[in-house]
């Protein structure tokens, strides 16, 4: 690892001022992916994992793989019949074991809130005389600065592990989402996307924009006053570059294509459900590092 810290320093430190995170998974995300079938509003808790390798080309025996652990309180309310207002506030549990032992960082995470917009709701019978039910929903929002940025970019021991297992990114930023839903019967289809604007925080360094995708198709399952809805679909991620000082840091920017699947419970007036995603296609710090799985879980209550 002391070759790792070695290779870092003379980055952060060089004429181009260029940092050297070595994966583009640092900076915090936003996953909407299924919303409950609630009408009304809801409180709930997600459980999210991801878990990343990292291998230097040149040195093999230089490694680490990271867990990142968060558990969110997320909330979604109607102000109208057309407007909905969410929340999203993270507890992260970061874990590095790399070839100098094993570190963690926990705390309070970056604080979202969200608004959409419904743009569009139509009602149909078929001709084999099933419904057909589409939505588009459209809408931002911010995400304050709660969660911690605490890296000394001047110490010539930052590494790309610190500044990835930040908390939060240390700035205001800003997000664009558009989710769009159609239901023939018992089968439906829901696409969602979600644009992060960074900007940059009181250290001068700013995460690149992150766009976030998924497409997922489900089937409902009616059992008495129950359902199951199996769903399968497809994720894309993609991040720009991060900036330090005005200039692009090497070895950031990637994007990872994932294929989902999981399953939703409705029971009433409480929502349980889970998915995995495996990557399919993914660039990370030209190849040296890798995503392995993501993960999430919830536990969601109507009000």
């Amino acid at each position: 690892m002391r070759k790792i810290f070695i290779i870092f320093s003379l980055l952060i430190f060089s004429y181009n001022a260029n940092a050297c995170p070595i994966c583009g998974c640092g900076g915090g995300n936003l996953y909407f992916g299924l919303l409950p079938n609630f009408n009304s509003q809801f409180i709930g808790v997600r459980y999210h994992y991801a878990e990343y390798h990292t291998q230097l080309a040149n040195d093999p025996t230089q490694f680490s793989t990271n867990h990142y652990n968060s558990i969110e309180v997320w909330t979604g309310f109607n102000i109208s019949r057309r407007l909905k207002v969410f929340g999203f506030v993270p507890y992260y549990a970061n874990k590095q074991v790399d070839d100098d032992g094993t570190s963690f960082k926990n705390g309070l995470g970056d604080i979202t809130v969200m608004a959409q917009y419904q743009l569009l709701h139509t009602t149909k019978r078929t001709n084999s005389n099933k419904v057909l039910d589409q939505q588009l929903w459209m809408g931002g929002g911010f995400k304050l600065p709660t969660g911690g940025f605490n890296v000394n970019l001047k110490d010539t021991n930052t590494t790309i592990a610190d500044i990835n297992a930040q908390l939060g990114t240390g700035s205001l930023d800003f997000l664009l989402n558009g989710l769009y839903t159609i239901s023939v019967g018992n089968f439906g289809l829901n696409a969602s996307a979600t644009y992060k604007i960074n900007t940059t925080n009181h250290d001068q360094y700013r995460y690149g924009n992150k766009f976030n995708s998924t497409c997922i198709g489900y089937y409902k399952i009616a059992v008495k006053q129950h359902t199951i809805s199996p769903n399968i679909g497809i994720g894309y991620e993609s991040v720009s570059s991060n900036v330090l000082n005005g200039a692009k840091v090497q070895y950031t920017g990637s994007h990872v294509t994932t294929a989902l699947a999981g399953i939703e419970f409705g029971f009433n007036k409480i929502g349980v459900g889970m998915n995995v995603q495996l990557p399919m296609e993914q660039n990370f710090a030209e190849g040296q590092t890798q995503l392995r799985l993501k993960a999430m879980a919830h536990l969601t209550f109507a009000l």
